[in-house]
């Protein structure tokens, strides 16, 4: 790799955003207050583009926008990449930035915080690199024209996650992809993702149970549902409030 270093104020902004939680609660509930998927998306997608704004967390597309637009006021140019998985298309999104002849990876909606020098494609380079992140490390692979984000931890066998084409699509596109994200499956069920990376520790919740990753593999504990809000609240770093307007949704 190049020895490049991104601008101090990027790599500021990549820190702020490592402190929320990815969270689809917000999500949901805008859906159940706005009644239709436009609306909702509205109120999700913060005049301000300010994090707080969504209350918890955010998703995917909450958090790349608000990157997207952040990187647009410090005046670099990234493009929206659209994910897909499988014949899954457009359910997940990440950003490109072109700075110093590098390409970057950003993906704050998988808890991938450190921007990801993009590799070089044969002839020019290998094709692909790897990414020792804590506590799940990240290889990028070039294939078929757009690139692969593979994860794994520990000596674990790699994963393919999501594929996106490098062109990217326009503001207008990302929107209608992300109007569409509030009829997708992530939205029957509460899910919280959150990453200590102080720690290198991993937080994942989903239909009750909590799972707890670090170096050392994953560990799944199921909370009582006495204890739900309260352990939630603590572990995810999210409103007490927002948790007990979604108590219901939390019982799974």
């Amino acid at each position: 790799m190049k020895n490049v270093r991104l601008p101090s104020e990027i790599l500021a902004l990549c820190d702020q955003l490592s402190t929320v939680t990815y969270e689809n609660l917000t999500k949901i509930l805008h859906l159940r207050n706005a009644g239709g998927a436009e609306m909702a998306q509205r109120q999700e997608n913060s005049l301000q583009h300010d994090v707080d704004h969504w209350m918890g967390g955010g998703t995917c597309f909450s958090l790349t926008w608000h990157l997207y637009r952040k990187l647009q006021e410090m005046g670099h140019v990234s493009w929206l990449l659209m994910g897909h998985k499988g014949n899954r298309r457009n359910i997940h999104c990440a950003l490109r930035l072109a700075y110093g002849g590098t390409q970057w990876f950003f993906d704050p909606g998988y808890l991938i915080f450190e921007p990801l020098e993009i590799p070089q494609p044969p002839p020019l380079g290998l094709g692909w690199n790897m990414h020792p992140l804590r506590p799940n490390w990240m290889r990028l692979e070039h294939a078929a024209g757009g690139l692969g984000l593979w994860t794994g931890c520990g000596n674990e066998v790699p994963k393919l996650r999501f594929e996106f084409p490098l062109e990217g699509v326009d503001e207008s596109e990302f929107h209608r992809h992300w109007v569409e994200s509030f009829a997708g499956e992530m939205m029957r069920y509460p899910v919280l993702n959150r990453l200590d990376r102080e720690k290198g520790i991993q937080y994942y919740y989903q239909k009750g149970n909590l799972m707890v990753r670090d170096a050392q593999g994953s560990r799944m504990e199921r909370i009582a549902p006495e204890k739900r809000i309260e352990v939630l609240a603590q572990t995810f770093a999210i409103d007490k409030h927002l948790l007990e307007d979604a108590s219901g949704l939390l019982l799974g």
